[in-house]
């Protein structure tokens, strides 16, 4: 032990401490455990830096982070944050993998970070510095819109559009639909929702699905859907809208309105709803005010439903949430949402507009799925699930017979 002299009588534990912190040493010198921690913290200073120059749109100073890739995709989205959180660094000599979460927030609209797993490619240079070679979606986590392409950004009254590989005109009259869906929506519901929306329109039905980290054949036919958390609270990011391109396409003006009405009536009611809440609710209220206003007839709005009843095929009984699975045959698909939009006119139409939304609001405040529609119709509506059952099958026969 070089530079340390041997002392006489010595205590036999003091020579062993000293050979720990020798040894401890060495494994410093050496690159062992210690050096993790250091490499853990240069990372996470360098994506700071990165960080740093997104959210000041400082081009030069990204670039000298690493990979330029990406930086321009973003330049158009209003971002309030963009932070990285490293989780684990795997080091491999000169080049690295990085786990890491990232967090951000769209100016406006996100009370708090939508916080996404990524997973970084790192090299050192002969100097000791880390660089990012690249930085994509780790394992099974959804595409953000800029991994696709260069985004594009509307602003609408009520609304902001980000797309990918679309036109500004297409996107102005997406922002045209959702800033007509805010005041529909609230106008049914209520104002006490941000009343604002985000929409985001990639540049295909693959675009969509990876997105939504799912296979495309998940969502063929699906015009939009909705992110977010159920039963979320104030400080929750925003929902996002977002279009599947090539079914939105097919769609008249009428219908493209009613999508975007549905779709924007889940980012208003998702703070009520909860696990508690089955889908034929919370599917047939946001259809019910996607065509509340409209001259629709039901016949016209729900073919499939109306089909069967007059081949005196009445269904049995509200439809389950299997029922509304994306995987789920086109017609059975069709029947269990204007299913449940049905139910949702009755319940307007029988107990009046104000009732629907107390129900909606009493289901979910149950907080558990058993009990929760039985409570609600009993103590909101005046009646048994048996009994609604019955009228709402009557219902059918009334409006399709």
């Amino acid at each position: 032990m070089a530079g340390r002299r041997w002392v006489p009588g010595a205590p036999v534990a003091a020579v062993r401490c000293l050979l720990l912190v020798s040894l401890l040493v060495a494994l410093v010198a050496c690159g062992g455990g210690p050096v993790v921690d250091g490499a853990h913290a240069e990372v996470q200073a360098l994506l700071d830096r990165r960080a740093d120059a997104v959210l000041g749109e400082d081009a030069a100073a990204y670039a000298r982070t690493g990979t330029r890739a990406g930086y321009d995709s973003l330049r158009e989205v209003p971002l309030a944050d963009w932070s990285y959180r490293v989780n684990a660094v795997h080091r491999t000599g000169d080049t690295a993998t990085v786990d890491a979460d990232l967090g951000y927030r769209v100016e406006g609209y996100d009370r708090a970070p939508v916080t996404t797993a990524r997973t970084l490619r790192l090299s050192r240079d002969e100097k000791g510095r880390w660089t990012v070679v690249s930085d994509r979606p780790a394992g099974k986590s959804g595409r953000q819109l800029w991994d696709q392409g260069a985004v594009r950004a509307v602003h609408g009254e009520r609304s902001l559009v980000l797309g990918v590989g679309q036109t500004d005109v297409k996107l102005r009259d997406y922002a045209a639909l959702a800033d007509r869906a805010v005041p529909a929506v609230s106008d049914a519901w209520g104002s006490g929702w941000a009343r604002r929306v985000v929409v985001l329109v990639p540049g295909s039905l693959e675009g969509m699905a990876g997105l939504l980290g799912s296979p495309a054949s998940s969502y063929r036919g699906i015009a939009a859907v909705t992110t977010g958390e159920t039963g979320a609270d104030a400080r929750a990011p925003a929902d996002r809208v977002i279009v599947n391109p090539d079914a939105f396409g097919l769609l008249g003006e009428s219908g493209r309105q009613v999508v975007v009405t549905h779709e924007t009536t889940h980012v208003a009611t998702r703070a009520h709803t909860t696990a508690a809440t089955p889908l034929w609710l919370s599917e047939g209220f946001a259809d019910w005010v996607g065509y509340r206003g409209g001259d629709r007839v039901p016949a016209e709005a729900a073919p499939e439903l109306a089909r069967e009843v007059r081949h005196g095929e009445v269904p049995s009984g509200l439809p389950g949430d299997d029922d509304f699975g994306f995987t789920a045959d086109t017609d059975g698909l069709a029947r269990a949402y204007e299913s449940g939009w049905m139910a949702c006119r009755l319940v307007a139409e029988h107990w009046g507009e104000e009732r629907l939304g107390a129900f909606y609001r009493a289901v979910g405040a149950h907080g558990q799925r058993d009990g929760a529609v039985e409570d609600a119709m009993q103590r909101i509506l005046g009646t048994t699930p048996e009994e609604f059952t019955m009228r709402w099958q009557g219902y059918l026969r009334e409006q399709f017979g």
